[in-house]
């Protein structure tokens, strides 16, 4: 009514975090490849599935749980995660992407294409 932020809008601003703060998804590249890493905690790897076309690397998992403990107990969770991101640069397309799962990260490794080295051309004179 008069333009303040109510308590409760100031604490979902302070305490829960928004998309754009949470990000589980890194980029870096050196001289012959590029990586990208994904937070896949508590996934296993074989409930991942990693796909690349037309240069849009897909990053998708889910974990289901169920627990049934006693009489009047159950607990159903599930966790599920999708990364969407074109990967950028000289990937080298004759080159099979690669992915490894560790400690709750996958990483996708993508070869470059090796940098062209100049050739000397001879000259020829008459």
């Amino acid at each position: 009514m008069w333009g303040f932020p109510t308590l409760f809008e100031e604490l979902e601003e302070d305490l829960l975090p928004t998309a754009t703060t949470i990000s589980g998804l890194s980029i870096s590249e050196d001289d012959k490849n590029v990586y990208v890493e994904a937070a896949v905690p508590g996934i296993e790897p074989k409930n991942v599935d990693v796909t690349f076309n037309k240069g849009i690397l897909t990053i998708m998992g889910e974990k289901t749980e169920e627990e049934k403990a006693g009489k009047k107990y159950y607990r159903k969770a599930s966790t599920s995660f999708s990364y969407r991101v074109l990967v950028l640069g000289e990937i080298d397309p004759n080159k099979e992407p690669k992915a490894e799962a560790k400690n709750g990260v996958m990483t996708v490794t993508f070869a470059k294409i090796p940098e062209s080295k100049p050739k000397k051309i001879a000259v020829k004179t008459d």
